[in-house]
């Protein structure tokens, strides 16, 4: 069973930055293409970032220049480096993974089989 477990989100005052972690147990995390998603309050979940397998990134507009996600896969970790934060990116932020994540589909939730519970980040002065 694939269990990510997200760690890293608080309180930060706008212009700040968070680091977003998410830890996997079970599975072969190496070959799992893995993303975050974000879901603010009243609003849909939506598409943040994406590693694949291979390394490569995959951004949505809006955080372009400002997140970097990474991988270690000797620490079954994603990281979600984030900087420069404002008021619209709170959010709950999760991670979720998958293995078999085709390019065309990497921004969609459906995409993903495992999910972990989420951590609050909170901008605001």
């Amino acid at each position: 069973q694939v269990r990510p477990v997200e760690s890293g989100g608080g309180l930060v005052q706008p212009g700040g930055s968070l680091r977003l972690s998410c830890v996997f147990s079970g599975g072969t995390f190496s070959r799992y293409t893995v993303a975050w998603f974000r879901q603010a309050t009243g609003k849909d979940r939506e598409f943040v970032a994406a590693i694949r397998y291979s390394g490569h990134t995959y951004y949505t507009d809006s955080v372009k220049g400002r997140f970097t996600i990474s991988r270690v896969n000797a620490e079954n970790t994603v990281y979600l480096q984030m900087n420069s934060l404002s008021p619209e990116d709170t959010a709950v932020y999760y991670c979720a993974a998958d293995s078999g994540v085709i390019l065309s589909s990497i921004r969609y939730q459906t995409s993903y089989d495992y999910w972990g519970q989420g951590t609050q980040v909170t901008v605001s002065s």
